[in-house]
């Protein structure tokens, strides 16, 4: 059974934590610029909702927008009401991804075992994310896929564009990429430059 289509085309998700609303549209658009259709902004930067709507207003025709970090049913709300379309959790709570899904989000849940992996599936998850990423390894990555069905599976926390494609060969669809992309008050350059390497060392691995 072939894994179901991702709804966006760049298999990298990009988290922009700590961003603010002023500069939203500069980072993001620079993201877009380069190709990237995904777009995380965590729950825990500054005024996150208002970057959220910053992002959807500008570039919800273009990029999948949406907000990682996501731990309350509160959350789901405030970020539907602000535009997003793409939930991310670092962990597994199945009353707030049934929430989300209930409220037409795509999903990317949070899981570190087996059981939470399932867990989510079964609460309507429509992605997984393997969290922290690094602490595990590509092997996990494996180990996951010999008992998940084909649902699509991102590593996220500390992927860096020479470790992807090891978790790309061991079965995962893409990445989210975080500190490695972005840190808070950088410049947007140092924004697009980073994202060239993740596009490809992506493109490299898919050749």
């Amino acid at each position: 059974m072939d894994t179901p289509a991702l709804p966006f085309a760049l298999p990298l998700i990009a988290i922009l934590r700590g961003i603010t609303p002023d500069e939203a549209h500069a980072h993001v658009g620079a993201l877009v610029d380069e190709g990237y259709d995904a777009i995380e902004i965590p729950a825990n930067s500054p005024a996150w909702a208002r970057s959220v709507r910053v992002a959807v207003n500008a570039f919800g025709d273009r990029a999948l927008v949406g907000a990682g970090t996501v731990l309350t049913t509160a959350d789901v709300d405030a970020l539907v009401a602000a535009g997003g379309r793409l939930m991310v959790t670092p962990n597994t709570r199945p009353p707030v991804i049934r929430h989300a899904v209930d409220r037409g989000l795509q999903v990317a849940a949070g899981v570190a075992t087996a059981s939470e992996a399932f867990d989510a599936l079964e609460a309507g998850a429509q992605m997984l994310k393997l969290f922290p990423a690094s602490v595990y390894g590509p092997a996990m990555v494996r180990a996951l896929r010999s008992v998940l069905p084909p649902v699509p599976l991102f590593a996220v926390g500390g992927v860096t564009p020479d470790t992807l494609s090891g978790y790309l060969s061991a079965g995962c669809q893409g990445a989210g990429i975080g500190g490695e992309l972005y840190t808070p008050g950088q410049p947007v350059e140092r924004t697009r430059e980073h994202a060239r390497r993740f596009r490809q060392a992506y493109l490299d691995h898919a050749a």
